[in-house]
């Protein structure tokens, strides 16, 4: 069986604060077929790490590691590999995500209002400019 995961199971098997949602989250990922995480989901998932429970970039960037690199986890690596840069330069993975999607679509450059955003994108070697 193929199932597409919430951001909810994906955040309960990380974060384990209902021990039965937990382990029903935890066995579905372990005992599907495949499991396709989209990306949108693994933006939500970084967000909701980091705003509400206030993990570090570097420990939300390894649980979306242990994701991408289970067996049964079908996902856009190359997007989420570009958010994964993002968050390891002290970035938001979503970010690196809208960036990497824009280029896949033949934009040339990332606008936005947020300083950091381009400034990492530029260091990466990304064409980014910032509005004012």
């Amino acid at each position: 069986m193929i199932v597409a995961a919430d951001t909810n199971v994906l955040i309960r098997a990380v974060i384990e604060d209902n021990a039965t949602q937990a382990r029903a989250a935890m066995h579905l990922l372990s005992h599907a077929d495949s499991v396709a995480i989209s990306l949108p989901c693994f933006c939500e998932f970084a967000w909701v790490l980091g705003r509400v429970y206030k993990m570090a970039k570097l420990d939300i960037a390894a649980a979306i590691e242990t994701y991408i690199q289970a067996h049964n986890v079908i996902a856009n690596r190359p997007a989420v590999e570009a958010g994964l840069a993002m968050l390891y330069e002290g970035g938001d993975f979503a970010d690196g995500v809208l960036s990497f999607e824009g280029r896949q679509s033949g934009a040339a450059t990332f606008v936005s209002f947020d300083k950091d955003a381009v400034r990492l994108l530029k260091k990466q070697g990304h064409s980014a400019r910032l509005l004012s």
